[in-house]
């Protein structure tokens, strides 16, 4: 009863408008109030969640991806993808999948992936005759990918919560990544076959294809650095975001495509970015001592374990309970709210940690597309200087290629868990 009241009172402060940060430690600081333990624990869950190495990578890959976005190195990397697979069949649509994958790979961002290659994409495609919803449902889509292909900045928070490894969260990310993505392609393949308005692009010659290459060499290195670094445990990613920052700096100055007015305006928008996401995690960790004291996850991973014995089920539940909750609370949210409550279930059931971390980030991509709070849609609407309406009608078909997603990542559990513990 006193969970269920708990989780009202969240529900009715959301939903006032009040922002998360403040409803989380606000609600987490009258707990500790009214069961009379000391206040003290607020400034402690403060200053534990400011004093972390781990949670450094997150501004530093928010520097990173906001350097490379005013840079405008996304348009380079763009039109190398372009030229190789333009001419495909709906190529436009696959080289604006592949640029958020690699883009993806750098970043660690949603956000900044969306903005970076839809700055370039939705001009380059509607021009091109691909139907307008069908561009904006695209990016929006492709842009999810930057928060599950590695490093993912939640993916980061999942491992700071769980105390599990983030670089086998990031090599468990791989796979359903690259499969995502894939299912996006096809998805562009099948346009391309079945649209009357879609118009093919002409092979790009050899020496396109080397000038736009070799214009985007440098990015394709910054992915091989960031990633290569940490899988070959030449450095954390931590020290991965920082080198990646540094270099990133040092591309788009070579480029000239940087100016100090735009270096401020990106170190401005990582800065409050990251106020955001630090005062949110603060918030989520007062409330989430509070309800510990208040034994809510144990009572409720008591409730789950004693009524719900079959992982598939307990996997169902939880899916719908994401999709219902990302309606109204971003992705961040969603995991610092949920992930301390069903953490504990895990063990009892037989379900992996990191595979159910992968899953999680795939069920929170869902969030980032769909109304009314979807962030990748907003992002999108700014971008392309659309109505809401028309980017929510290009996104559904994607959301459910990603709920498929979570089915064969369901069935096939190794395509997230064969590269960190089996390759």
């Amino acid at each position: 009863m006193t969970a269920l009241l708990i989780l009202l009172a969240l529900m009715a402060v959301l939903f006032m408008g009040v922002p998360v940060a403040f409803a989380l430690g606000g609600l987490g600081m009258v707990l500790l109030w009214s069961a009379d333990l000391s206040l003290l624990m607020v400034p402690q869950g403060l200053y534990s969640v400011m004093d972390s190495f781990i949670l450094l990578a997150v501004p530093l890959f928010l520097l990173m991806s906001n350097v490379l976005l005013k840079g405008g190195v996304g348009r380079d990397l763009f039109n190398a993808v372009q030229s190789w697979v333009g001419h495909w069949p709906g190529g436009l649509g696959v080289a604006t999948i592949v640029s958020c994958a690699i883009f993806a790979a750098i970043s660690g961002s949603s956000v900044a992936t969306a903005a970076t290659i839809g700055t370039v994409a939705i001009r380059e495609m509607t021009e091109r005759g691909y139907q307008r919803p069908f561009v904006l449902g695209l990016v929006a889509a492709g842009g999810t990918l930057g928060i599950l292909i590695p490093p993912s900045i939640p993916m980061i928070v999942y491992g700071v919560i769980t105390e599990e490894s983030i670089v086998d969260l990031f090599l468990a990310g791989v796979g359903p990544g690259l499969m995502l993505a894939g299912l996006f392609i096809l998805f562009c393949f099948g346009y391309a076959r079945f649209s009357a308005s879609y118009r093919p692009m002409p092979r790009a010659s050899a020496a396109e294809r080397r000038r736009a290459s070799i214009r985007a060499l440098p990015t394709l290195l910054l992915s091989l650095v960031v990633i290569g670094g940490i899988y070959l445990g030449v450095f954390t990613p931590t020290e991965s975001a920082a080198i990646g920052f540094a270099v990133s700096l040092i591309i788009v100055f070579a480029l000239r495509t940087m100016t100090w007015a735009r270096l401020k305006q990106a170190v401005i928008e990582s800065m409050q970015t990251t106020v955001t996401i630090f005062l949110i995690l603060a918030g989520a960790k007062i409330f989430g001592k509070a309800i510990t004291l208040y034994r809510i996850p144990q009572d409720i991973s008591l409730l789950i374990s004693s009524n719900i014995s079959e992982p598939a089920l307990f996997i169902l539940v939880v899916c719908m309970v994401l999709l219902l909750m990302g309606l109204f609370l971003e992705s961040l949210s969603m995991l610092l709210i949920m992930v301390p409550v069903l953490y504990p279930s895990l063990v009892g059931m037989g379900i992996d940690p990191i595979w159910f971390g992968v899953l999680f980030v795939v069920m929170i991509e869902c969030a980032l597309i769909t109304p009314p709070v979807g962030m990748n849609l907003f992002v999108i609407q700014a971008v392309g200087e659309a109505r809401l309406q028309e980017v929510v009608k290009g996104v559904w078909p994607f959301t459910l290629m990603m709920l498929a997603s979570v089915l064969l990542l369901y069935l096939w559990p190794d395509i997230a868990l064969y590269i960190p513990f089996k390759l």
